[in-house]
């Protein structure tokens, strides 16, 4: 496949797991209030979706930005993986996890408001956001390392 196929398919099945595993973070109480939580009330208080559409249109707004957001990540990956190509492919998504989580969960989205930060969010919710920003991009490194027939030249 080529790697631009490999980095959508890649982004969109990353996720996909991601989201699943916020929802199941929450329904069983493994994790507190999510990103994707955040990112809804945000979208609200902007819009006032909620009022619009429902909690239920402006979770699909929110889920629709997360997988477009995941597949521009994943865009990311090939360079790196070629700047780094002696890095295993978990190792070089933990990396490119904890990069993300830094530029943009501890750096944007306080800044734009989604987030309260990660002092104030305490060491609990600051590390249930970054270990579903590292488990994104492992997903990510791994399936665009097994669809992309050659990274190196696509």
């Amino acid at each position: 496949m080529k790697t631009r196929n490999a980095v959508i398919l890649g982004g969109l099945l990353a996720g996909a797991v991601t989201t699943a595993a916020m929802f199941a973070g929450r329904k069983t109480g493994v994790l507190s209030k999510t990103l994707d939580r955040d990112s809804v009330d945000w979208i609200d208080n902007l819009t006032g979706s909620r009022e619009l559409i429902g909690d239920a249109g402006t979770s699909a707004v929110e889920l629709a930005n997360h997988l477009g957001a995941s597949v521009g990540f994943a865009a990311f990956y090939p360079p790196l993986r070629r700047a780094l190509p002696g890095v295993p492919p978990v190792l070089l998504g933990v990396l490119f996890g904890t990069g993300l989580y830094v530029v943009n969960i501890a750096g944007i989205a306080p800044v734009l408001g989604i987030t309260e930060g990660e002092v104030a969010a305490g060491p609990r919710k600051a590390a249930e956001r970054w270990s579903l920003h590292v488990l994104q991009t492992v997903v990510t490194a791994l399936a665009i390392e097994a669809f992309a027939d050659d990274l190196d030249n696509d």
